[in-house]
């Protein structure tokens, strides 16, 4: 049963990068706004955001690097977040 706590982990940290994915691209083709819903919470974000909304993914993007090397039985290399 641990196997499946930790790929229910990965489809949802996937799931959020592709949330912020949508608005970042959203935000930069564009869009003056954008409702973020990660699945957890909904929030109106905007271009002032975009620096946050980066971040964030980044952070998620190494969360996603993370579980999948548990998932996998690999190692992992953690990307400094600048």
């Amino acid at each position: 049963m641990a196997d499946t706590f930790w790929t229910d982990r990965l489809a949802a940290a996937k799931a959020m990068v592709a949330a912020y994915d949508a608005a970042i691209l959203a935000l930069v083709s564009g869009a003056q706004s954008y409702q973020l819903d990660t699945g957890q919470t909904r929030q109106l974000v905007s271009k002032a955001n975009l620096a946050s909304l980066r971040s964030a993914r980044d952070g998620l993007l190494n969360e996603v690097a993370t579980l999948e090397a548990r998932t996998c039985g690999r190692g992992t290399h953690v990307v400094p977040n600048f």
